[in-house]
C-alpha cells in the first residue's frame, strides 16, 4: 500500500542536527558578498582578479572548470551562497497610469512617474534596513537589472540606500525585460488581446509580434542557469573572500519576476496563472534556509504569500525548501499524490 508521510518540520530539522558540521545551516551566520563590476585599466587585469580569484590557479582558463561540487573533495570549496535573492518590481511608470503611452513610446524607454521613483528609494531603505538586521558589518549588495528605461531608473532610485562601499557591482541583462508585446501598441487592439489572453490562457498566449510567458520561461531558464553558475563559483566575492553576506537583488519586470518563481520553484502552468501581479516597488524575497536552499517562507508570514497566489500544495513545498539541504528531492510531495487520482485507492495521504 503507498503511503506518502506528512510533511514533519521537526523530524527534518532532527536530521539536519545529526549531520556534520560542514552540512550543517548557516544558524549563526550572515549575508553573502558580490563584485563582477570592476574599474580596470586592461583585460589582463579583470582577467587576474576575475571569478574570485580561481583563474589564478586554474591553467584551463575557465574558473568553473576549478570549482568542487561536492564536498570533500581536494578541489577548491565551493563558495558560500548568497544569504537572499530579493526579486524588485520596478516603480509605477507613465505607462501604469496611461496606457496611451505605449501607442507613441517604445516600452524600453518609458520613463519611472515621480511616484515611481519615490517607490524605488523607499524600497532601497527596506532593503537596506532589512539587511542590518542581520547584524553582519560586512554584507554587500549585488544588482540584475532589465535594460528598460523604467527598471534603470528604479535602480539608480533604490541604489540611494547604499553606499559605494556596499555595493559590489552590477549586471544588465536582456533577459529579464519586460514580456515583449509586439513594438508600438494600438491601445483597442491590445485590450482585446488581454481579453483573448484570459480566454487562451496568460501562460501560452503569444501575443502577435510579440511574446507569450512561454516564451518568457525559455529565456528567463537561460538567466537563472546563468544565476546559478556566478553563484556556484562566487563571482560575487571580491578576489580571496569567502562571505555568506551578500544579497542579490534583480529589478525587473512582473511577470518576469513570477516566470523566475515558476522556473526556479518548479512550479506548473496552473499553478503559475494563480499568481498575481506584484504591486509597483514591492519586492519578494528568497531567502537561504536552514539547508541552504532558498525559500519564500523565510520572510514572508503564510498570509502574504497566499495573497500573491500560493496554494496549499505551494505552500508546503515552501516550509519543506527552508529545511531542506542543496540537491535534496521532496519525495513527499503532494503534488504527486493530488495529481494521480488513483493514488487515493492505494491508501495515499493527500
Amino acid at each position: 500500500m503507498c503511503e506518502s508521510r506528512p510533511f514533519n518540520s521537526q523530524s527534518m530539522v532532527a536530521t539536519l542536527t545529526s549531520t556534520p558540521p560542514s552540512f550543517l545551516p548557516l544558524w549563526g551566520k550572515k549575508l553573502p558578498t558580490f563584485n563582477p563590476t570592476q574599474c580596470l585599466g586592461t583585460g589582463k587585469e579583470a582577467l587576474e582578479i576575475s571569478s574570485n580569484g580561481y583563474i589564478k590557479t586554474n591553467t584551463t582558463g575557465f574558473p568553473e572548470k576549478g570549482i568542487s561540487t561536492r564536498p570533500g573533495t581536494s578541489s577548491t570549496p565551493r563558495p558560500p551562497r548568497p544569504r537572499r535573492i530579493i526579486l524588485v518590481r520596478h516603480g509605477e511608470s507613465e505607462g501604469n497610469v496611461d496606457e496611451t503611452v505605449y501607442t507613441r513610446v517604445p516600452d524600453p524607454k518609458i520613463d519611472l512617474t515621480e511616484k515611481g521613483k519615490a517607490e524605488a528609494e523607499e524600497c532601497g531603505w527596506r532593503i537596506r534596513e532589512m539587511i542590518e538586521k542581520d547584524g553582519a558589518n560586512d554584507w554587500k549588495v549585488y544588482f540584475y537589472v532589465s535594460p528598460y528605461k523604467r527598471t534603470l531608473e528604479t535602480l539608480r532610485h533604490l541604489g540611494l540606500a547604499f553606499e559605494r562601499s556596499r555595493i559590489s557591482g552590477m549586471r544588465e541583462e536582456p533577459r529579464i525585460r519586460e514580456q515583449d508585446f509586439g513594438n508600438f501598441q494600438d491601445r483597442e487592439k491590445m485590450r482585446l488581446d488581454k481579453a483573448l489572453r484570459l480566454r487562451y490562457g496568460r501562460f501560452f498566449y503569444r501575443f502577435p509580434n510579440g511574446e507569450s510567458a512561454a516564451d518568457v520561461y525559455d529565456r528567463i531558464t537561460g538567466f537563472r542557469e546563468t544565476l546559478k553558475a556566478d553563484i556556484d563559483i562566487g563571482r560575487f566575492q571580491p578576489p580571496g573572500e569567502q562571505s555568506p553576506n551578500v544579497n542579490l537583488i534583480i529589478v525587473s519586470h512582473g511577470l518576469a519576476l513570477r516566470v523566475f518563481l515558476m522556473r526556479w520553484y518548479k512550479w506548473t502552468v496552473e499553478q503559475f496563472e494563480g499568481l498575481n501581479n506584484m504591486g509597483n516597488g514591492n519586492l519578494i524575497v528568497m531567502q537561504k534556509g536552514y539547508g541552504g536552499r532558498y525559500s519564500l517562507s523565510m520572510h514572508h508570514n503564510e498570509e502574504e504569500l497566499r495573497e500573491f497566489g500560493l496554494t496549499d500544495e505551494m505552500l508546503i513545498d515552501q516550509e519543506w525548501q527552508k529545511i531542506a539541504r542543496i540537491g535534496e528531492l521532496n519525495y513527499d510531495c503532494p503534488m504527486v499524490n493530488s495529481f494521480f487520482p488513483h493514488f487515493e485507492d492505494e491508501g495515499c495521504i493527500t
